[in-house]
This record gives structure tokens, sequence and C-alpha cells, in this order.
């Protein structure tokens, strides 16, 4: 089978722990090279860790690299716009680290960037490839629970550095909207399959001014309600809800199945009666094998496509104003 050839943009812990086995995993993905902005020693060693041919001291290099088709930017937030234009201009494919940008006016300059030079660009949030929530999707679709009117998504994690930790810093494009509260907002737009018309938000912050717990509450246009949060400051939650009025499914392992093996349950509740779901699949490499597949086949019909990451740039982009004015954000 035909290999994209990738190159990796950093040796970021989620480019080690999760992404580089993922491309390893993924039949039609091999990475090629890895760069390092901390210098050629840091990049020779994790290129041996994980046998990859190549190694740069510096992204500028590695894009240069004519043998490498596409690019993973695990980056800080704030500096995936850059190296998206940068990459896009080599005319390299791209699989971003969510969220895409720090801004949706941010994204559309690397979405004009990206169709300018031909490449294809992919907003990384690996949970949207499992298939527990085109299942959840199915059962709403069938009235089993009922008319939905409620939904509510949650992803929390008690950070134990908080004075150290990039996603807390400001410059960075740090906080936790940003980091999980992205995943809330993307799943319930998904599975609800619309907009959200108004957004409010409030948020705990640091001494930097960064949010390190968030709450939101989103109105849609059929009536529908939802909530979201986000926390460094709770144990380990990622999950969501939806509500109808025969009843309910929970889906606990909203966001990260793969600590679990893979397996993904969605539970449905109706009438006092309840029943378990088991759905399992290797989110990552689904990832990673659907983008190289499109890339292979010239598609530009990805499953996180442009305007889904456009829209759920401007929910958080809402939020973010909600939460600096105090006030309900008026969408579209």
């Amino acid at each position: 089978m035909k290999k994209v050839n990738w190159g990796i943009l950093s040796t970021a812990g989620i480019a080690q722990k999760e992404l580089i086995p993922a491309f390893q995993r993924a039949a039609n993905a091999e990475v090629l090279a890895i760069a390092s902005s901390s210098g050629m020693d840091k990049a020779i060693m994790i290129a041996d860790k994980f046998n990859i041919k190549k190694a740069y001291d510096s992204y500028e290099k590695l894009l240069d690299d004519p043998s490498i088709e596409a690019i993973y930017i695990p980056l800080p937030n704030h500096l995936h716009k850059k190296w998206t234009i940068e990459a896009a201009k080599k005319g390299k494919h791209i699989l971003c680290e969510k969220p895409a940008a720090v801004s949706a006016e941010e994204f559309k300059e690397m979405k004009a960037a990206c169709e300018e030079h031909g490449v294809i660009f992919m907003e990384g949030f690996m949970y949207h490839f499992h298939p527990q929530h085109a299942r959840v999707k199915e059962i709403i679709a069938s009235g089993e629970i009922g008319e939905v009117s409620y939904m509510r998504a949650t992803h929390s994690f008690y950070m134990k550095d908080p004075e150290t930790n990039v996603r807390v810093k400001y410059q960075a494009g740090g906080g936790s909207i940003y980091d999980i509260g992205s995943y809330a907002i993307h799943v319930i737009r998904n599975v609800l399959g619309a907009e959200p018309e108004t957004v409010k938000a409030e948020a705990v912050k640091n001494t930097l001014g960064v949010d390190t717990a968030a709450y939101g509450y989103l109105t849609f246009a059929n009536g529908v309600r939802a909530t979201f949060d986000s926390s460094f400051q709770l144990a380990d939650r990622n999950e969501y809800e939806v509500a109808g009025i025969k009843g309910r499914i929970i889906v606990p392992r909203a966001f990260r199945p793969d600590r679990m093996g893979g397996d993904g349950l969605v539970i449905v509740e109706t009438e006092g009666v309840s029943r378990t779901e088991t759905l399992t699949t290797d989110q990552y490499r689904d990832q990673v094998a659907h983008i190289s597949q499109a890339i292979l086949q010239g598609e530009r019909a990805l499953h996180n496509d442009y305007e889904n990451t456009l829209a759920n740039m401007r929910v958080i982009d809402a939020c973010m104003e909600s939460i600096e004015t105090g006030k309900q954000v008026k969408l579209g």
C-alpha cells in the first residue's frame, strides 16, 4: 500500500505519546522526519526512539525536504497559524492539533493559505473518529429517546503543574476552553447537527488572566439548550448526555476511549430500562488513516472539514467574548 510521508514539527509530548505511535499503526502513513526547535540532539534522540529516518534542528529545514508530503503540527496554539501557513507555502498537507487557531479570523487566514496552495488541512479532533458518536446520532434519529431538548458535555482533569504548564500560558493561547472545552463545544454542535444562536459563558481565571475552568450555556433555533464545562481543577471527566422526552443517552468515555482500549460506551435509558452498547476502534489511528487516504486520493471532503473547524472557532470566540463582557453573545 502506498504511504504518505509525514514530518512532525516538534517533539511535543502528544506527538510522542499519541500521534507518532498512531502514524505507525496506520497502514497508509509513515513518519519520515521530525524537527526540534531545541536542537539536533533532541531531534536525533526522538528520531532514534521511534525509528524515524530523518531529524532536523529547525522546522524550516524539514519543510524544505521535498520527500515530505504532509506535516503534523502539535505546537502550542499560538503557533498553529504561522506553521500552517509556512507548511502550505511549501505544498505540504497539514494535520494540526486542536484548536486549529486562537480565533475564527486567524483560522480564515490559515484556510486561505491552504486553499491558495492546494493543500489539505484538517484539525485534529481525534475523538470525532470514534463510531460511538455516529451511533448516538442513529439512536436520536430513531426516536428512541423522543424529541431532544437538552445536551450537556464536560471535559476536565486535575492539573498538577499549573504554574509551568503551557496550557495555562496566556501568550501560548492557553486556557481550559481552548484545550479541553473545545471538545465539549465540538461534540455538542456535531451530535445535535446544529449551530448555536446564542452563547453565555463564565470562567475562573488564574493570575495571568487565563481560564482554568469555564462554564457555558448555548441556545439553538429549534429550542434545544446545551451546557458545557471544562476545568483543570477537577478529576478526569470526559462525557456527554443527550436528553429527550422518552429517555436519555449517556456517553461516559466521550473523548478518551483510547484509555480504555478503544472501547466507547453508549448507555441508553428509557422508562427505567437501561442498556449499554460497546463500540471499539483506534481513534488516533483512524484519524491519521483518514487524512492520509484523503491526501492519496486528492479528496477534499474530510470528516472534520474547514466549515466544521470555522464554526467551532466562532463558538469559542463567542465564549471568550461573553467571559470578557459578562453578556450573552449572539452568533450568525
